[in-house]
């Protein structure tokens, strides 16, 4: 029997061209554009943003042009719980929140995924991601079979960073047609089907923030005002007043109001202290920092460490070795994590805390960020940076 297949078509280029490929392939294919927010119903700018009516209508010109159906399903309630909310107090806080991870995880292949299996009747959801699934034998996994995740072939677009959190059951049920694609391939395929969006500029913004300043969201959507409050030196010298904490990002500089004759980013935020306080770039250089709400897309922390090639081996005490990227487009770093002891004894069980030691310093790590482990081009796992 064929497999049917819902593809959420954003109305861009990159999941016009999942969809036409799914086609080809002989799937029954079902197009979905998700309404997430009430963004699209703002006047320009808005318009043009990538979850706007206009990126809607974009998406059903394709799908009529592939000769799928095509249906918009309302994911505002579960965007809002899972992200948005979360996003507008991870700011207000004092930390820098990672809402793309919370989309994927959460709606695109969370509640979207459940929907399109007991409801629409689907085998599995597709995207325009660019990254890869592969199957592989494991005597440990249920059925004897594991997916990997694994990075996009075209290093300048992979999405693999945002797709850590993905369980082994939701990876089971998803199709990534462009993870094997470059950006300038999927244009040339979109422009030789004639796809409505083959020449479509590309969003590089938050879909929810089109206007590009996320203040102005917290503003809008959480009554946030600014408030002031110290904003110290390096040394704690006092410099001034700072806006007000959710207005600032950990290694910022532009923006901060104050000139010491040398740059300065910020170092630290206190919500708590309604303080902010700045350092030198070096400051901001770390090898230590703890990872919190760690998943791993095995289900469990891998038992073995890779050293670069050479023979693996054992580390003690539940250790790993693999590369770590703090933020997406940084490069991956070398790194042993540990799991972190609870109250200073012994780790013991499965922490979903875990410390991470880098080769060499990485820049800026900032609380509710991703950190994102790997070897190679498979994804481990990961969560988000505490301290």
């Amino acid at each position: 029997m064929t497999a049917r297949v819902l593809v959420a078509m954003s109305g861009g280029v990159d999941s016009s061209v999942a969809a036409a490929l799914l086609c080809e392939e002989g799937f029954e294919v079902v197009g979905a554009w998700l309404r997430m927010h009430d963004v699209a119903d703002f006047a320009s700018p808005h318009q043009k943003a990538c979850c706007s009516l206009d990126a809607a209508d974009d998406a059903r010109r394709v799908a009529a042009q592939l000769g799928i159906p095509f249906t918009i399903l309302n994911m505002e309630r579960e965007y809002a719980e899972r992200v948005l909310d979360p996003f507008l107090a991870a700011y207000q806080a004092g930390r820098t929140p990672s809402p793309c991870v919370d989309c994927n995880t959460y709606v695109k292949f969370g509640a979207l995924l459940a929907r399109a299996v007991r409801v629409l009747e689907c085998d599995a959801v597709a995207t325009g991601h660019y990254a890869r699934i592969e199957a592989v034998e494991d005597v440990q996994a249920s059925g004897g079979r594991r997916y990997r995740l694994l990075r996009g072939r075209d290093p300048l677009k992979d999405q693999a960073y945002f797709l850590h959190a993905l369980r082994q059951d939701q990876l089971g049920r998803i199709l990534f047609p462009l993870g094997e694609l470059t950006k300038p391939e999927v244009r040339a395929l979109a422009a030789e089907r004639g796809l409505a969006t083959a020449a479509k500029a590309e969003s590089q913004e938050l879909c929810f923030v089109p206007g590009g300043d996320y203040r102005e969201v917290l503003k809008e959507r959480a009554g946030w005002r600014e408030t002031p409050g110290p904003l110290l030196d390096a040394d704690g010298t006092l410099l001034g007043e700072h806006r007000g904490v959710a207005a600032y990002t950990i290694g910022q500089r532009h923006g901060l109001g104050v000139a010491v004759g040398e740059p300065r980013y910020v170092a630290r935020i206190d919500a708590a202290a309604s303080l902010v306080q700045l350092g030198r770039r070096d400051d901001l250089a770390r090898r230590e920092f703890s990872v919190e709400a760690v998943t791993f897309i095995a289900g469990r922390p891998p038992t073995l460490a890779h050293d670069g090639g050479a023979a693996e081996r054992a580390l003690p005490d539940g250790a790993f070795a693999a590369a770590v990227q703090i933020r997406h487009g940084a490069a991956s770093v070398p790194c042993v994590v540990r799991p972190r002891p609870a109250n200073g004894g012994p780790a013991t069980g499965d922490p979903t805390t875990w410390k991470v030691e880098t080769d060499v310093p990485v820049w800026a790590p900032a609380a509710g960020q991703a950190a994102v482990f790997s070897r190679g081009d498979e994804i481990i796992g990961g969560g988000r940076i505490a301290t």
